[in-house]
């Protein structure tokens, strides 16, 4: 069985959204962690029916500037209307950057404005392809309830995290975003690369 992180519900309010009513859950080691991880929890969700899930990684530049350089913030905003529509969980983990942080993402952008991919620009910064740790997510679910889930994805390590969970992994549930002329190079990578499911 796959060990699940230590990371405990330490506050949860309702949230009115455009995508409805959710439940707001934090959860941290500590009580006094200002950036917790969250799960937003539809207030019609059906426990007994496989869930709907969209692991999501923290990327303020595309979540909240709409950064083209990514597809992350069309991800968020794809994958919510879907929650919505099928009254699931949005986790969101915060591990920006791919684990990196914000800092490092920009210097990592300079590098890809000479000519680096995103590979090349983590590993020239010394720094991992991928440093995120997906199983976080499980913690949040095993909290929450969950037992079943269809999950919203095209990346195959997100996947993986429920091969040896006790939350079953029902389906994976395509992510399509049509790719942009800014962020096109970035996708293929994302494919190429790292494995990534995508079909373009």
């Amino acid at each position: 069985m796959q060990e699940i992180k230590p990371i405990i519900r330490q506050a949860e309010a309702l949230i009115p959204t455009p995508w409805g009513n959710y439940n707001l859950l934090a959860y941290a080691s500590h009580p006094d962690e200002w950036m917790p991880h969250l799960a937003l929890v539809h207030e019609n969700i059906d426990f007994n029916q496989p869930v709907l899930i969209r692991i999501h990684s923290e990327c303020i530049t595309g979540d909240l500037f709409s950064s083209k350089r990514c597809d992350c913030g069309e991800q968020l905003l794809s994958a919510m209307d879907k929650i919505s529509d099928e009254h699931g969980i949005l986790v969101y983990l915060r591990q920006e950057g791919r684990g990196i942080g914000i800092i490092n993402k920009l210097k990592a952008y300079q590098l890809q404005d000479l000519g680096l991919d995103t590979v090349e620009a983590n590993l020239h910064l010394g720094l991992s392809i991928d440093a995120r740790d997906f199983t976080i997510a499980l913690s949040l679910l095993n909290d929450i309830g969950v037992k079943k889930v269809r999950l919203l994805t095209n990346n195959p390590d997100k996947i993986e995290i429920f091969n040896e969970s006790a939350i079953e992994l029902v389906e994976r549930v395509p992510l399509v975003i049509v790719p942009q002329e800014e962020n096109r190079d970035y996708l293929m990578v994302k494919k190429e690369r790292m494995g990534h499911i995508l079909k373009f």
